[in-house]
C-alpha cells in the first residue's frame, strides 16, 4: 500500500500497540456566548487512547463530542489543558501529526463542483501522497466507488458522499483517524459494509480509530473502549459489555439514555 508523506525517509517510527496515541489533560473549550457571556463545551477533559484500538465517543447533542474531535484533529486549540496526539503538542507541533492522521465527516462537503476524480486528486496532493494516482485507485477499489469517480461530488446521494469523504480520509494512510458518523445516510446494509471495511482496515494497517456516533450498536461492534460525554465532561468509561454491566442495563443504548436523562448536570 503506498503510504502518505509522513511515512517516508526521516519520518517519526509509527505508533506500536500500547503507545499512547492521543493524551489530552485537563482540556477545556470556551466559546464566546451572547451578550458578553461565555460557553463551555468541554471542560476537565481527561483521556488516553492506545495505539491500535478503535475508541467511540457518546454523548447527547451539546455533550461536546464534536468539540473534543476538532481540538484533537487540530482545528480548535483548547482554552485551558494539553493535548499530544501521536506524540506531538498540538499547540506546537500539529503540522507533524496531521501528516499522520486524518478525519472524516458527512456533514464537511467536499467541493461540489469537482469530480469524485478531483476532489481525491486534489486532497491527495495536499496531504503530500506519493503515487498519487495509484492510491486513488487503492482507495477506490478498497470502498468500490469506481462508478463514481467521473461524477461531480454534489450530484451524488448523501450515501455516496459518505463514502467519498471515507476515501478522502484514507488517502494518507493514516495512523490515526478520526471519524464522525461514519455511517450516517448510509442504507443499512451499505452501513454494515462499511462497518466490516473498518474492521478489516484497522486490524490489516494497526490504525487507531476514534469514532464519534450516534448508532449504538454500531459503538458495541466495533470500539474496544467507550467513553461517554455530557456536560462537556467525561461521565463514565470502558469497556462495552462493562458499561453495560456496571449500570445493570441490558444493551449500550440503554447505559446512554440511563445517562443522558439524569437530571443532575455533574452526575
Amino acid at each position: 500500500m503506498t503510504a502518505g508523506a509522513a511515512h517516508g525517509p526521516g519520518a517519526p517510527p509509527a505508533a506500536l500497540p500500547g503507545d499512547a496515541v492521543i493524551e489530552a489533560r485537563g482540556v477545556g473549550k470556551v466559546f464566546p456566548g451572547p451578550s458578553g457571556s461565555k460557553v463551555t463545551a468541554v471542560r476537565d477533559l481527561d483521556l488516553t487512547i492506545s495505539a491500535g484500538t478503535t475508541v467511540g465517543l457518546l454523548g447527547g447533542n451539546g455533550a461536546g463530542k464534536t468539540t473534543t474531535l476538532s481540538i484533537i484533529s487540530g482545528l480548535l486549540l483548547p482554552t485551558t489543558g494539553t493535548i499530544r496526539v501521536l506524540g506531538r503538542d498540538m499547540g506546537r507541533e500539529r503540522h507533524l501529526a496531521l501528516a499522520r492522521m486524518n478525519v472524516s465527516s458527512p456533514y464537511v462537503d467536499l467541493p461540489h463542483r469537482l469530480t469524485v476524480r478531483e476532489n481525491l486528486t486534489v486532497y491527495g496532493h495536499l496531504y503530500g501522497v506519493r503515487d498519487v494516482r495509484e492510491r486513488i485507485a487503492e482507495v477506490v477499489a478498497d470502498l468500490h466507488l469506481g462508478d463514481l469517480l467521473t461524477r461531480p461530488v454534489g450530484k451524488l446521494s448523501a450515501g455516496q458522499k459518505t463514502r467519498v469523504a471515507l476515501a478522502k480520509a484514507m488517502l494518507n494512510d493514516p495512523e490515526l483517524l478520526l471519524l464522525d458518523e461514519p455511517t450516517a445516510s448510509l442504507d443499512p446494509d451499505t452501513g454494515d459494509w462499511v462497518r466490516g471495511h473498518l474492521e478489516t482496515w484497522r486490524t490489516r494497517r494497526g490504525a487507531t480509530i476514534l469514532l464519534a456516533s450516534h448508532n449504538m450498536a454500531e459503538v458495541e461492534r466495533l470500539c474496544d473502549t467507550v467513553f461517554v460525554m455530557k456536560g462537556g465532561r467525561i461521565h463514565d468509561q470502558g469497556a462495552p459489555g462493562d458499561l453495560i454491566a456496571r449500570h445493570g442495563r441490558r444493551t449500550l443504548e440503554e447505559v446512554f439514555l440511563d445517562i443522558a436523562r439524569r437530571t443532575d448536570p455533574l452526575a
